[in-house]
């Protein structure tokens, strides 16, 4: 009997430990054709472990007065070479086109809307999916506005608005806001649990040309693709970068690095529980990023 009781425990002991290694399932949705930031968030969090990414779809920024043409097809096909230069096996879907509609069928049809849908549906009660918003929450609050019974079920951690955390005022007029204000209602009106790093708290974590040059160089063809990027994009940043979606990923991944407090918003922005990330390790975020790269790539 003692010896069968010893069993059990091995087997219980056994399947927690697999259990507490399980990778984390993650879809993630970036605006990556906008800014530098969301390609180094994106190599982050394609090569992190402990997470499986089951999906990287596109979003739009095309209310942006430096948007392309067809800005969603700009993330598109930039996530596509990401996963190529990663090497990981992730689905790359295309997004909603444009911001939300004003009226009727408000929702931006697409596959990366569906496939939050697919994913949230299948999961047994009590589970939920983890989705990392990087750009406007146009996918995520379409999924959501389709079918308002998965929002229960997300877990949804994004980088966008302000928040003061000495008067409690919440501001909403950042880029990721307003590239679709309809979405962002629709999210603080629904039932999806949100974790959101304002950008005045993500601001803190910055990376210098020199020292990512250094770092990244001539040491695998991302690292050259990201410094190169650096300079060919269209803005004055040239020795250092806010790396605002970077931090997001490194507070995800190491939840020691940074605090997260829980705000309830006002009435007019739906009277909510957020956990709202109030500060951040930046120094230990920006050092990891750099070996966490090397480790993958060079291991």
């Amino acid at each position: 009997m003692r010896s069968l009781c010893c069993t059990l425990a091995l087997l219980l002991l056994t399947a927690g430990l697999a259990l507490a290694q399980a990778p984390r399932p993650v879809i993630l949705d970036a605006d990556t054709g906008n800014e530098i930031d969301d390609l180094y968030a994106l190599a982050r969090a394609l090569v992190e472990p402990s997470w499986e990414v089951l999906a990287l779809n596109a979003a739009q920024w095309q209310a942006s007065h430096w948007a392309v043409p067809e800005t969603m097809e700009n993330s598109h096909r930039l996530n596509q070479v990401m996963v190529g230069y990663t090497g990981v096996d992730v689905p790359t879907l295309r997004g909603g086109a444009a911001r939300m509609y004003d009226w009727g069928d408000l929702a931006q049809h697409s596959a990366a809307a569906y496939e939050i849908i697919h994913r949230a549906r299948a999961l047994p009660e009590g589970d939920s999916l983890t989705v990392v918003v990087l750009g406007a929450l146009t996918n995520v609050a379409s999924a959501v506005y389709i079918d308002p019974s998965v929002a229960s079920k997300l877990a949804v951690y994004w980088l966008g608005s302000t928040y003061d955390f000495d008067t409690g005022v919440m501001g909403t007029t950042d880029f990721n806001c307003v590239m679709d204000i309809q979405a962002l209602h629709v999210m603080l009106r629904s039932e999806a649990a949100l974790h959101v790093i304002p950008i005045n708290v993500a601001e803190a974590l910055t990376l210098s040309y020199a020292e990512t040059e250094r770092a990244l160089r001539g040491t695998f063809p991302l690292g050259d693709f990201l410094v190169d990027r650096w300079y060919q994009h269209l803005d004055g940043l040239r020795t250092e970068r806010v790396v605002w979606d970077l931090a997001l990923i490194q507070a995800m991944i190491h939840p020691t690095w940074a605090e997260q407090v829980t705000i309830t918003t006002s009435k007019d922005y739906g009277a909510r529980p957020i956990h709202y990330y109030h500060s951040i390790d930046a120094a230990q975020m920006r050092a990891e990023f750099y070996t966490a790269l090397d480790a993958f790539f060079n291991p």
